[in-house]
């Protein structure tokens, strides 16, 4: 189980790194994947999606990590001394500074697979003075049926640790609100996260999300965007044939 779960992630890191894509570039963003057993593989720092094999994951224990999360701060040299300390195999190369807040998807979301990007398209709004405000509102019935009803917003916090407190927070409250663990997470200045219960869906939320911004960005230049209501919004978030694809997608 353990070595079939990274393969999928292998072979799912490749794809979100393909070129034409346009997600992540060189060094950027990082996958996860659940093994089930208490510990979950994670990319290592400074490895390249794109060209990934086994060697560029590592295994960390979710525990460990949990704990950590429960302290008020860590400084650099803490963070970095802790992130081997959490190596399940201590040839493993360090895992990323990300590892925090995808133990969170893991634990809190119930995530089974997670993708962060730094989508070309995506970040042109995140980046810009209306930074994840066009995400609020939903454009079309497809946004809603794979990436959710409404997607968790962080402002830029520093990377890391402090980010993942900040995460952590956001992913509680956002459960407490809607009942429902939430699919895609936007940082503003940053990117994006993808919460998938299997490898393909969290493949499709990111390929959606680079969809849906770069429909936002062509809404702007004839008059601006037209959102559906919220009543449309719950009908199809709700709609039985939606449910079906949605868990169609989630396999």
């Amino acid at each position: 189980m353990v070595q079939e779960t990274l393969q999928q992630l292998i072979q799912l890191s490749r794809e979100i790194a393909r070129e034409e894509r346009g997600l992540v570039i060189l060094g950027e963003g990082n996958t996860s994947a659940d093994c089930g057993d208490n510990t979950f593989w994670i990319k290592a720092s400074g490895a390249q999606l794109a060209t990934c094999d086994e060697t560029s994951f590592s295994r960390v224990k979710l525990d460990f990590i949990l704990d950590l999360l429960k302290t008020d701060s860590l400084n650099d040299e803490e963070i970095q001394r802790e992130l081997l300390n959490a190596l399940v195999d201590k040839t493993h190369k360090k895992p990323s500074v990300e590892t925090f807040f995808h133990a969170i998807c893991i634990h809190e979301a119930g995530a089974k697979f997670i993708v962060h990007t730094h989508a070309v398209s995506v970040n042109q709004l995140l980046c810009s003075k209306l930074g994840a405000k066009p995400f609020l509102g939903h454009l079309f019935p497809d946004g809603i049926v794979v990436c959710g009803a409404k997607p968790v917003v962080l402002p830029y916090i520093d990377p890391g640790f402090t980010l993942s407190k900040a995460f952590l927070k956001a992913i509680r409250d956002y459960k407490n609100e809607y009942g429902v663990s939430p699919k895609m997470v936007l940082m503003e200045n940053h990117g994006v996260v993808a919460l998938g219960q299997s490898a393909k869906e969290a493949e499709s939320i990111s390929l959606m999300a680079d969809k849906w911004a770069k429909v936002i960005v062509g809404t702007y230049a004839l008059g601006g965007p037209n959102f559906l209501s919220e009543e449309n919004v719950r009908r199809i978030d709700t709609r039985l044939d939606e449910y079906y694809r949605r868990k169609l997608i989630e396999k």
